[in-house]
């Protein structure tokens, strides 16, 4: 089946990250099925999401794992020239949600093994496609913990995000946190015998802004990212119940994307006893004050060696003689330090174009993505 009707099907599943996956998830494992393979769904507890995982060709052999996520982003509060989950073709493009990010890749190797004669595979292909990559690559643990006891795990893995299919070696990591701001509540009209939740929290990302500008000054920098240093953000920000009364709580959220050298620990460290100091004047009138940061998720950064065989691999079924790296996360960072597995970011499609309105997939670069994995293909038989 070619790879552009497969992404038709594969965007008609509507696989937002609050949702299940398991339409899609069954339609892969019966397409794989009626090829001849046969697939391990790896479930979350509540068994409304599923990763999948496939091993075509000898399984006893370390193998080229092809690696992506089936949840999309939301589409709500976006102005979408036509239904985000149909799939619309106008100049040489393909429009729907996931088309990019990254569904345009998994119907890539969906219609490149379709064919596939896995006794002529002298070296086996491996599938693992995960849910919740969008909010925090969650789903691909639980696959992890199933390959960490396999007798053989792969040796190289390709992450199909979308890269212009130019090889990528290297993306930041993340790591998620909250600040909960514990303050005293009082009548507005008596604020100094009161502690301003919100104040706190204020203060704290006062603090995150002037380490920034640390880092921006003095910190690492790699000038092969778009961002060439370790940045810190803060994102959303509650607090408060009605204006005449001094909030007690307040809690934000921020992140950190750090360079492959740069550690996130020692930030959250410097932050945390910054908020110490922040608090302690309160404490001996109100010994409740004070203020939590708490990791809520986290993923490590990429970091492959240019001199790695997975690099001259993939150079040498491409004739790419350049390599790249990006600002993004991806699982790969997982891969590469849980498996010790020599991974790579080389998809299809364009970053620029994922999480937007009219979300799309030039229909270029899905044919060299078919091209690519039949080059790949090949050489493992």
């Amino acid at each position: 089946m070619l790879s552009r009707e497969l992404l038709s099907q594969l965007v008609g599943f509507a696989t937002v990250s609050r949702d299940s996956n398991l339409e899609l998830i069954h339609f892969i494992q019966l397409y794989l099925q009626q090829a001849g393979f046969n697939s391990e769904l790896i479930y979350n507890e509540e068994k409304t999401k599923a990763n999948l995982y496939c091993v075509i060709g000898p399984a006893e052999k370390p193998g080229v794992m092809l690696s992506g996520h089936t949840d999309v982003v939301p589409v709500e509060g976006q102005q979408w020239s036509s239904d985000p989950f149909t799939l619309r073709e106008q100049d040489n493009n393909l429009y729907g949600r996931g088309t990019c990010d990254m569904k345009g890749f998994i119907a890539c190797v969906l219609s490149a093994v379709g064919s596939v004669d896995a006794a002529k595979l002298q070296t086996p292909l491996h599938l693992a496609f995960s849910y919740d990559e969008e909010i925090g690559c969650i789903g691909v643990r639980r696959l992890l913990d199933t390959l960490r006891s396999a007798k053989t795990k792969p040796k190289y893995c390709i992450v199909g995000e979308p890269t212009m299919m130019q090889p990528v070696i290297a993306h930041k990591g993340k790591t998620a946190a909250r600040a909960h701001c514990y303050g005293v509540e009082g009548h507005s009209s008596l604020t100094p015998q009161s502690v301003n939740a919100i104040y706190l929290a204020t203060d704290v990302i006062n603090e995150i802004r002037s380490v920034q500008q640390q880092l921006i000054d003095n910190g690492n920098h790699d000038n092969d990212y778009d961002v060439p240093y370790t940045t810190l953000h803060v994102g959303t920000l509650t607090g408060g119940t009605a204006l005449n009364i001094v909030p007690n709580y307040c809690t934000f959220d921020f992140e950190i994307r750090n360079l492959p050298d740069d550690s996130p620990l020692p930030l959250i460290d410097e932050l945390q006893n910054t908020a110490n100091r922040i608090a302690a004047p309160f404490k001996a009138q109100h010994p409740d004050v004070k203020i939590d940061i708490e990791i809520t998720n986290e993923y490590p950064a990429l970091n492959t060696a240019l001199e790695s065989d997975i690099v001259a691999f993939i150079k040498q079924l491409t004739g790419a003689n350049t390599q790249g790296k990006i600002a993004f996360g991806t699982e790969g960072g997982l891969f590469s330090r849980e498996l010790s597995v020599e991974t790579i970011v080389f998809g299809p499609g364009n970053i620029a174009q994922a999480h937007k309105p009219d979300e799309f997939i030039s229909m270029d670069q899905l044919e060299r993505c078919d091209s690519f994995l039949a080059k790949l293909i090949t050489a493992l038989s």
